[in-house]
């Protein structure tokens, strides 16, 4: 059987949580897998698994495009039920992921072309 190099999802369970940081606006570049695995490493201590996801979107229309380096992370086990805890963990991912995305934009920052 040939593995399919393209396919489509008919379903997809949303993440209990999702944060997105807009690494490209601070870092004017793409993060490095090595930076992928310290905002990791910084994360699963509040959390016992998580999905990093870093890409390149393109916003495409008939008059414009725009490109952005963008990292998701997507947290669906271990969430809290209650309401009041699982916002106090969204809480604490964004704190760390802001942390982390202004960390590697001061350590090696790429200026953006006008």
């Amino acid at each position: 059987m040939d593995p399919s190099l393209a396919f489509a999802v008919h379903r997809h369970d949303p993440p209990a949580i999702e944060v997105r940081v807009n690494f490209g606006l601070f870092a004017g570049r793409g993060a490095t897998a090595a930076e992928i695995d310290r905002l990791a490493q910084w994360l699963l201590d509040e959390v016992g698994e998580v999905s990093i996801i870093s890409e390149e979107r393109h916003e495409i229309d008939a008059h414009a495009e725009a490109s952005v380096h963008q990292v998701r992370v997507e947290i669906s086990d271990g969430v809290p039920e209650g309401d009041v805890e699982r916002e106090a963990l969204e809480q604490r991912i964004l704190e760390r992921a802001g942390y982390w995305v202004r960390q590697c934009a001061s350590e090696r920052h790429h200026e953006l072309a006008d």
